[in-house]
């Protein structure tokens, strides 16, 4: 038992960082939910009432930016729609990983490089869940005619 639980703690440990930057990749929509949550229970909405609406409101942030990006008629529109997506998970990335390293790590030199690495971790990451969601558009080329 004793040699199990470090173990644990490392698994349990490694699950969280990995819902964490996996969540930090849908700031944006989160953030909109989180926000009209909050709005939405102030206005007396109530708890419940509170989280589904912010729970439409995030997926509907979230469907929306696929949608656009599916029918976005223009490359600079894509990349443009992309980068909306993509900034708040770098900052998103940045803070939690900062987090971390600010309980792990004592010097604040290597907290900063960490964060960094973290940050650009999380924009890769999100730029390419992104840049997959546009659809490849016919071209009508290579059709046969007859």
């Amino acid at each position: 038992m004793f040699a199990l639980g470090p173990v644990l703690v490392i698994v349990g440990i490694g699950f969280l960082c990995w819902l964490l930057f996996a969540l930090a990749v849908f700031a944006l929509p989160v953030f909109v939910g989180l926000t009209v949550t909050t709005w939405a229970f102030h206005t007396g909405a109530g708890a419940l009432g509170g989280i589904l609406v912010g729970l439409v409101a995030g997926g509907s942030t979230y469907c929306a930016g696929r949608f656009a990006l599916a029918f976005a008629p223009w490359m600079w529109l894509r990349v443009l729609l992309i980068i909306l997506f993509v900034a708040p998970a770098t900052v998103a990335g940045y803070s939690a990983t900062h987090g971390i390293a600010q309980m792990a790590i004592p010097s604040a030199t290597w907290q900063l490089i960490l964060s960094v690495l973290g940050a650009v971790a999380v924009s890769v990451t999100a730029l390419v869940r992104f840049s997959t969601m546009t659809t490849a558009r016919p071209t009508g080329h290579g059709m046969a005619s007859g």
